[in-house]
């Protein structure tokens, strides 16, 4: 697995990038295999340490968010979660990941959740700024809402985070 450790203000001991290395090999290994890129994402907020670990493996992505005191505690909560994701969907990713990726030790403990549509809406998207796509959002009470960018006509969403801000998914089409 490559690995490729990042962090924002603070510094990164070369013991921890081995740590998470023999971590994830360790742990995520049996599901990925060596072709996985896997990007942890370090940050420092009011003396606990913020760690976001994404996976992408065969044109999927798998994402965890950790907050906790010490990082090597962040990194495993991450990788538990990560796991978690993958025994939850474990019939509808199983294509995805490696042959080898589900043993007899997972076969108890399958927690898969019924997926299914209960509503499809259709609407025509205005052309608008993020900004405005957030006031709406909000005016409307939505946790996200889908737009047309005024200045690149493509289609985006804007969300709020759990750290209070706003982010904006944009397609590159």
């Amino acid at each position: 697995m490559n690995i490729t450790v990042n962090a924002k203000k603070m510094q990164i001991s070369q013991a921890f990038t081995d740590y998470a290395q023999k971590r994830l090999d360790t742990k995520l290994d049996k599901f990925f295999g060596d072709e996985a890129d896997a990007k942890l994402m370090l940050t420092e907020r009011k003396g606990k340490i913020e760690l976001e670990l994404t996976v992408r493996y065969n044109q999927m992505l798998y994402r965890a968010e950790q907050t906790a005191v010490d990082k090597n505690d962040a990194l495993d909560a991450a990788i538990d979660k990560i796991i978690r994701q993958i025994r939850k969907n474990k019939t509808r990713i199983e294509k995805q990941l490696k042959d080898t990726a589900f043993r007899e030790e997972f076969e108890d403990v399958v927690e898969e959740a019924d997926i299914s549509v209960i509503r499809r809406k259709k609407f025509t998207l205005r052309p608008m700024t993020a900004e405005e796509a957030i006031l709406q959002m909000n005016l409307l009470g939505h946790a996200f809402f889908m737009y047309k960018d005024a200045t690149t006509g493509r289609v985006g969403v804007v969300y709020k985070r759990e750290d209070e801000g706003y982010a904006v998914l944009e397609s590159d089409e």
